[in-house]
């Protein structure tokens, strides 16, 4: 991305912008940054008050605009990013056999083409702090094929992941870290759409968001390039 002016910010409070931050994970996030003292903005479809928010605008991943837009909003109100948290997301639950070009295509725009329209929106103001931080909520589909059903998902999520990947290579001379927090079942409501696992037997929204919280405080000399989460046991993750 091209250089753009830059001014003082306007307060020293760190700025994170977080998609999808009203409800589940995302909002989990937004309270826990808020108490640790960041500055939130949130992004949501339908826009609606949250007392832990900054700010609040609107965010529709579906809306090629909304992202530069938002960005644009933040900037203006202030005077910089530091963060962002790439939590927005969706999933349907097909095999790769019965999904149609449509299922794709959603899949990409919501879980990869939207979060690297935000990062790249974000990234003058991102390089600008010297700590830029770009945390993606890709999720252990990012990392494996669990299931025929939640194939189509993990193809959009293993693109979420190397997204994430590539946004660190391209970033980590200019002081941008880049990260993959990856969850298993999360006891929200995406998982209760697909699972029946009981609430309490799944990581908690809460452990997500501090595990982000975490991660955006490291130092650049401390990355984490990929982080999974999970509450049953795996092989390998």
């Amino acid at each position: 991305a091209s250089a753009r002016p830059w001014s003082p910010p306007m307060s020293g409070r760190r700025v994170a912008l977080v998609s999808g931050g009203n409800r589940g994970i995302g909002a989990a996030i937004v309270r826990t940054l808020a108490q640790e003292g960041w500055d939130v903005s949130v992004g949501m479809r339908t826009p609606r008050a949250m007392a832990e928010a900054a700010q609040i605008h609107r965010y529709d991943a579906m809306d090629r605009t909304s992202e530069a837009a938002w960005v644009a909003a933040a900037v203006q109100r202030f005077g910089r990013i530091d963060a962002i948290v790439a939590n927005a997301g969706i999933m349907i639950p097909k095999t790769v056999i019965e999904a149609e070009d449509a299922d794709l295509d959603a899949l990409f725009e919501v879980n990869v083409k939207s979060p690297l329209r935000l990062v790249r929106a974000a990234w003058p103001q991102l390089v600008a702090c010297g700590r830029g931080r770009v945390v993606t909520i890709v999720s252990l589909s990012g990392l494996r094929v669990k299931t025929a059903r939640s194939g189509l998902y993990s193809v959009s999520k293993f693109a979420a992941q190397a997204l994430t990947q590539a946004v660190r290579q391209s970033g980590w001379d200019e002081g941008v870290r880049a990260v993959a927090v990856c969850p298993g079942f999360v006891a929200s409501d995406m998982s209760a759409a697909i699972t029946d696992r009981a609430p309490e037997t799944m990581t908690q929204p809460e452990d997500v968001a501090r595990t982000v919280a975490f991660v955006l405080d490291l130092p650049n000399s401390a990355s984490i390039a990929t982080l999974p989460i999970n509450s049953t046991l795996e092989e390998s993750l």
